[in-house]
């Protein structure tokens, strides 16, 4: 059996499934508000209760914001920022007493709903976190592209593309960059532009709700929203050209999505309108798809 493990900035959630994906046990705890060394107890403890819970050693995978550098071997581009510098392979390894896979949180979503979730049988799959930030993970034939600084996927800190006169230069990323995708398309971005322009403070998925329902001030707010995913999007097909992608995150929850943009990405993907086969979809796990991808990091048959 396999640990999948979904390293959070506000949770630690870690689950056990066999290898035809059956889930065996699932537990979550709270991300200690002190320090990585606790960050690293707490992935451990809850690693050793699982384990007696199934009464089995297990393969263990983790999902953590950010890269673990291939030059240094640290964590780095966490918004967790107190895991970058850190090496977290080598701790869990010594803490754990085995070997363990660890990838992009982004990467093991698109693992997940790529091996037997929304994406099963796609060769080639985008995954995309739409929540407090933004991020992107690439499964081709079923395994995560990583890339030679270990970013691939990482379109939220690319700037937006095709941007309007009253888009630039943009707000400043907490990455130091102006006009990162992440800044335009993240959950709490949504909220304050509407607010801005109507003096109404509400939850993103709520505006998307009002606007399903006739609010006339929502709607356009997510009709311009819908446009720069759209754009941001469409440079993803552009240059990976999946057979889907599938959105992840507190915003996968906007049905609206799924029918405008790819309405709207017709209008700047390079191919014929009419004949873009690219499927945008909502994902099958939802928020467990972070953890299960982590357990898929490990092939079948592994043992720990």
């Amino acid at each position: 059996m396999r640990i999948g493990i979904d390293l959070g900035g506000t949770k630690i959630e870690g689950l056990v499934i066999d290898d035809a994906g059956v889930e065996k046990a699932r537990l979550r705890v709270p991300t200690p508000a002190t320090s990585y060394e606790q960050d690293v107890k707490a992935i451990v403890d809850l690693i050793a209760e699982l384990e007696r819970q199934v009464g089995a050693r297990c393969t263990v995978g983790i999902a953590h914001p950010g890269a673990v550098s291939p030059a240094t071997g640290l964590v780095k581009n966490a918004n967790s920022t107190r895991l970058n510098g850190r090496p977290l392979p080598v701790d869990l390894k010594h803490a754990l007493g085995r070997e363990v896979r660890l990838a992009n949180d982004a990467n093991c979503f698109a693992v997940s709903e790529a091996s037997d979730g929304a994406a099963a049988g796609c060769g080639i799959v985008f995954g995309v976190i739409l929540g407090t930030g933004v991020g992107g993970g690439i499964v081709i034939d079923g395994r995560p592209l990583t890339g030679a600084q270990a970013i691939a996927g990482e379109w939220g800190h690319t700037p937006l593309p095709l941007p309007h006169d009253d888009e630039r230069p943009g707000p400043r990323c907490y990455c130091g960059r102006i006009g990162c995708i992440e800044t335009w398309l993240s959950g709490p971005r949504l909220q304050d532009q509407f607010a801005r322009h109507t003096s109404r403070q509400m939850r993103a998925t709520d505006i998307a709700e009002a606007a399903a329902h006739g609010d006339v001030e929502a709607a356009a707010q997510m009709e311009l929203y819908c446009d720069r995913l759209a754009r941001a999007l469409s440079v993803v097909v552009n240059i990976v050209d999946p057979h889907a992608i599938v959105l992840g995150g507190g915003l996968s929850k906007m049905a609206v999505l799924y029918d405008r943009v790819p309405e709207l990405w017709k209008r700047y993907v390079f191919s014929e309108p009419e004949f873009i086969a690219t499927r945008l979809l909502p994902p099958r796990y939802g928020d467990s798809s972070g953890v299960r991808g982590a357990a898929w990091l490990w092939p079948p048959g592994a043992s720990a």
